[in-house]
């Protein structure tokens, strides 16, 4: 019998203990930094592994891989200049290591301290940046605490309703103090919840867990907004959508004087400007009457920059910062020159490994355009697996940056296409702008159309079939049906009229561009709610494809409208 009470004895103050352990708090205190070091704080966040702080005569310098981190993560660092470049929406912001003059839009900006070289890792000054990402940084001393805050339209505060709150390292009674002895009212941030308790900053920069039956949380407004995110507004034409048609200058700019206003036509972007040499030399083939012309008839003016679509060069350049600021500085001048309302970029046949830097380039490119109010367009091809002329070009990322992205939708079939085929079958069209929609807003996409075809001879040569073409323009085409006295049958699958023809051996097949081709391809437009249409080339045109665009992007008003004036449902392509 007195063994049996001594065991339930021992149980019962063995259950007094645990339950004591479990329930009694932990009264120990520890310090909210154990370290010499500086600590980051990211709102509520401990900042860890990326670079301590840097304080120097109370300025704050943070290490590049904490600001790619939590404010730019499209910080570019050229290693063998030590030049660090920062891109906005509208400033493109650079700095050398132990330079005092910073750079932004290309004028000099004095600075408290320079941007150093720790340990092979660079760090920036934050201050001179605070302003420009909407961020805000302080240094506390007696916690040996950097404390950064974004910018935002509210945030949550906490205040002590109750004494005996406390700060703790975790959310548990059993997790050591970092402040003890809180007053009523004193404030702090709050983070997020944790069953029991919540996360929350001190004024001094200490982050931990309080009770909360301790506090009362508020939202409390915030004035200024972090960079203030409004989408910025791109040029838009006074009515319907936008009508672009590119103008193909070899060596010399066509005189136009002769030449009629085209009504419904928004902008022409001649290909005046090229890359042409690994020195970042930008050819120029602008004319001043051309824009003079061009103005007179209300049209805009978006000059075209090429990369001479030569892989090597333009690697060359894209991966050289002093040589892509040659180039931009270039156009910026031809620009002023000229009159300029935008630049179409027009890079193709690009290499894999520099699809990042052609994405640098273009940020750093842009708002340096837009300072000096231009509109900015840039050209790409349809999805597809080549690497050179597809999977180089990080659309989602461009699409981002620039105004418009035109998509050529067109070379399907191209010149030395192995097999015959149409330029820009209509259901290939279609599919190819689903797939550009999945990585660029509707609103900025421009619908690419072909004013050409290609007429197609194959024939047989050593026992196997040869196929070769030649490009016409539309006229050009017609010319040859009428001349040859060719079959013309329409091909519903294409959307276009096919024409045959048979000299001696050879066969000769053209998948017609006219205007009921076009028709079908530009209501897509209305369909996709798309931003306009980009036209491959001016001359290529038959005078009635005018009146056909005039009237679906600036009579037509939506896709149902075109359908029913077509004689289609609304369906006609699904």
């Amino acid at each position: 019998m007195k063994r049996l009470l001594f065991i339930l004895l021992s149980i019962t103050v063995l259950v007094t203990i645990s339950v004591a352990y479990f329930m009694w708090p932990n009264n120990m205190s520890v310090p909210p930094n154990d370290s010499d070091q500086p600590r980051l704080i990211v709102e509520g966040e401990i900042a860890k592994g990326k670079g301590a702080p840097v304080i120097e005569n109370g300025d704050i310098l943070l290490s590049l891989p904490v600001i790619k981190e939590y404010i730019d993560p499209k910080v570019y660092w050229d290693k063998e200049n030590n030049k660090i470049i920062f891109t906005t929406a509208d400033k493109v912001v650079k700095m050398k290591t132990d330079h005092l003059t910073a750079m932004i839009n290309a004028r000099p900006v004095d600075l408290n301290i320079p941007a150093r070289l720790i340990d092979g890792v660079p760090y920036i000054p934050i201050k001179f940046l605070s302003d420009i990402f909407g961020v805000e940084v302080k240094w506390i001393e007696s916690t040996n605490v950097v404390m950064m805050d974004y910018a935002g339209s509210f945030k949550l505060v906490a205040e002590v309703v109750a004494e005996g709150a406390k700060i703790r390292k975790n959310p548990s009674i059993k997790s050591p103090i970092l402040v003890k002895n809180l007053k009523i009212n004193q404030t702090m941030r709050a983070f997020d919840e944790y069953e029991k308790w919540y996360k929350v900053r001190t004024e001094d920069g200490i982050v931990g867990y309080i009770e909360k039956r301790f506090i009362k949380v508020t939202p409390v407004n915030v004035k200024g907004s972090m960079t203030e995110n409004i989408p910025r507004q791109s040029w838009k034409p006074e009515k319907g959508k936008i009508n672009l048609v590119w103008e193909y200058v070899h060596k010399k700019t066509p005189d136009m004087s002769k030449v009629k206003k085209i009504n419904g036509l928004d902008i022409v972007s001649p290909t005046w400007f090229t890359i042409v040499d690994k020195k970042g030399t930008v050819a120029n083939r602008a004319d001043v009457k051309y824009v003079e012309w061009a103005h007179n008839n209300g049209y805009k003016v978006w000059g075209l920059l090429s990369n001479n679509f030569d892989p090597d060069l333009t690697s060359e350049v894209l991966n050289n910062t002093e040589l892509r600021e040659k180039i931009i500085q270039q156009v910026l001048l031809y620009a002023q020159i000229y009159n300029l309302d935008g630049i179409n970029i027009d890079f193709e046949n690009v290499y894999l490994k520099d699809r990042d830097m052609l994405t640098q380039f273009v940020r750093e490119f842009v708002p340096i355009l837009r300072e000096q109010g231009l509109v900015v367009s840039m050209d790409v091809t349809v999805k597809s697996g080549s690497e050179n002329w597809s999977m180089f070009y990080d659309r989602k990322a461009l699409a981002e940056v620039v105004d418009y992205i035109a998509v050529m939708t067109y070379d399907q079939h191209w010149s030395s296409s192995p097999i015959a085929g149409s330029v820009a079958q209509l259901k290939w069209v279609e599919n190819s702008i689903k797939g550009i929609l999945k990585e660029v807003p509707a609103h900025k996409l421009l619908l690419g159309l072909p004013f050409y075809t290609r007429e197609w001879k194959e024939e047989i040569v050593d026992g196997k079939k040869k196929v070769t073409s030649k490009a016409l323009s539309m006229e050009a085409a017609q010319k040859i049906i009428k001349e040859k006295k060719a079959d013309v049958t329409w091909d519903e699958e294409s959307g276009q009229y096919y024409a045959q023809y048979q000299e001696g051996q050879a066969v000769y097949k053209i998948w017609l561009e006219d205007a009921k081709s076009i028709n079908l391809k530009s209501s897509l437009v209305h369909k996709y709610d798309l931003a306009g249409v980009a036209s491959w080339r001016r001359g290529f045109e038959s005078e009635d494809i005018w009146a056909v665009l005039l009237d679906n992007l600036k009579e037509k008003q939506n896709y149902t409208q075109w359908a029913r004036a077509n004689g289609f449902d609304d369906k006609v392509f699904d």
